[in-house]
């Protein structure tokens, strides 16, 4: 009942039952909003004092105000029930007459709020006013706009019928494919989310928010600004639904209710790797194994995306960010299947740039990538783990901003353990696995998209089934976004503008 614990959870007149709401009685009041139940209930027939011997009640009993405190600080002591009610009806103001114990308040326009039906332990009875026996001219005009606005109500209903059928058909496109995640509607994850309240995180096409469908805790990512037919947003959903794997994320459900497009993912507890991995508390640092069972996680998502669905998924938005930690700190990769899908006979696919600043692969200078730009980004995010720090950092001095740029300067002058995280002792311990993934990484990183690697050959290569090849050179930035600076002759990475399109697209 939490939803009706405050003053205008359903609008002017609105009774809340529980946690839905509706108006006090359909022959007196009609919603402001049919689509909104909590927008409140208006009086069919406006009350008018000119006309005040017309005035009637309607009761409405055993319910409780929003603030027991409230009532008894504003109420008035009378000796009977009748008199608050007459109190009511003779003054013209009055709207809503609130009777417990002798005490009587009297409620006008301006001060109306919701009630709640049976909420508390502290029940009294409600008289709402309403105007009561019309007068002749009245009548008449109520009979002529009755005419009226039946011959209006007809062009309606014909016009309902045939959005109805429309809206069916949309709807069993959805409900006739076997396997298709659960369909909810806007109004159960609304509820679910407590009106979304509790936000996890946003991306550039939507936020993701925090709820509860039974016992299970779920994200339910809305997105927002995206202009997608039902059939487009279908075949997105059916693809997500049918992808099942240990380090993606599970979808459960979805919403598909005229504008509204929704998902429903599981909840992962332990947030994403960036909060683990920049932002470590001192007393709890990830150890070296948790680390690398993460990136092993990671590569084996990517695998199963790029090389065993049916169509190959690119990511193209390969960070800390998106990749989720649940209770036992394994990784799962989200915002999956809103990527770009590329059939198996296409090797590369035309897209507009995307992706997150820091990240990019150079090929996304062209108009032309593959998943190849994954595996870019996935060296980056194992660099990232590695060193303990963001890809891109303008906090830091000039020439250590870029970790790649500064990657390529280490590796040519053999300093590589320089950019070790100093912070993790543990790190310290196992420093040839670090080096091997080290490498692993520079492998991913290769500006020529034909010497990187597949991404089952990286799970294969951490799996200790296949060993890892001599990298051809250390060529990690492309030649023209290099700039030369200072003595040191460090460079700074490539990094396009504009680029930060993380989130749903």
């Amino acid at each position: 009942m939490k939803f009706c614990d405050y003053p205008m959870a359903c609008g002017d007149y609105g009774v809340c039952s529980n946690g839905q709401c509706s108006c006090p009685s359909l022959s007196y009041f009609r919603p402001q909003n049919e689509r909104h139940p909590d927008a409140g209930c208006t009086l069919l027939t406006t009350i008018s004092c000119d006309h005040a011997h017309e005035h009637q009640l309607q009761p409405l009993n055993n319910v409780s105000y929003f603030s027991d405190n409230m009532f008894q600080s504003l109420a008035t002591s009378v000796s009977s029930e009748k008199v608050c009610k007459q109190s009511c009806l003779t003054d013209c103001s009055c709207r809503v007459a609130l009777f417990q114990y002798n005490y009587c308040l009297l409620l006008s326009e301006q001060k109306l709020i919701s009630l709640a039906e049976g909420s508390s332990s502290y029940l009294f009875s409600a008289y709402i006013k309403i105007q009561g026996k019309q007068s002749i001219k009245r009548t008449v005009r109520t009979i002529v706009g009755s005419i009226t606005a039946g011959f209006s109500a007809l062009v309606i209903l014909f016009s309902i019928i045939i959005w109805k059928f429309c809206k069916k058909e949309d709807e069993q496109l959805f409900d006739s494919i076997p396997g298709t995640p659960k369909r909810f509607s806007f109004h159960e994850l609304k509820v679910a989310t407590s009106n979304f309240s509790v936000k996890l995180g946003s991306g550039g096409f939507g936020s993701v928010f925090k709820g509860k469908i039974g016992s299970e805790t779920i994200a339910v990512k809305r997105l927002e600004g995206v202009a997608q037919g039902t059939e487009e947003f279908l075949a997105e959903v059916m693809t997500i639904g049918r992808m099942h794997h240990h380090n993606l994320v599970r979808l459960i459900g979805f919403c598909a209710q005229k504008s509204h497009r929704l998902l429903v993912y599981e909840y992962l507890c332990n947030g994403s790797l960036d909060k683990w991995i920049f932002h470590a508390s001192p007393v709890f640092t990830l150890s070296w194994k948790t680390r690398r069972n993460i990136i092993m996680a990671i590569a084996r998502g990517l695998s199963y995306l790029h090389e065993e669905c049916n169509e190959k998924i690119a990511h193209l938005d390969i960070k800390p960010q998106n990749i989720l930690i649940d209770d036992r700190f394994n990784a799962k990769l989200s915002d999956f299947g809103l990527s770009k899908m590329i059939n198996r006979d296409q090797s590369k696919v035309m897209t507009r740039m995307r992706g997150t600043r820091g990240y990019l692969a150079p090929e996304w200078l062209g108009s032309k990538i593959t998943e190849k730009a994954d595996i870019y980004s996935f060296g980056i995010v194992v660099m990232e783990i590695i060193c303990g720090r963001q890809s891109l950092d303008e906090s830091l001095p000039e020439e250590s901003i870029h970790l790649v740029s500064l990657l390529e300067e280490k590796a040519r002058s053999g300093q590589l353990l320089d950019l070790v995280n100093s912070g993790s002792n543990d790190l310290q311990f196992h420093m040839e696995e670090v080096m091997e993934a080290m490498r692993l990484a520079m492998w991913c990183l290769q500006v020529d998209i034909s010497r990187r690697p597949l991404m089952s050959t990286v799970a294969k290569v951490l799996e200790g089934v296949t060993s890892l090849e001599a990298l051809p050179d250390y060529s990690f930035v492309p030649s023209f976004a290099t700039n030369h600076v200072g003595a040191a002759g460090s460079s700074s990475s490539y990094v396009p503008s504009g680029s930060c399109l993380s989130g749903p697209r």
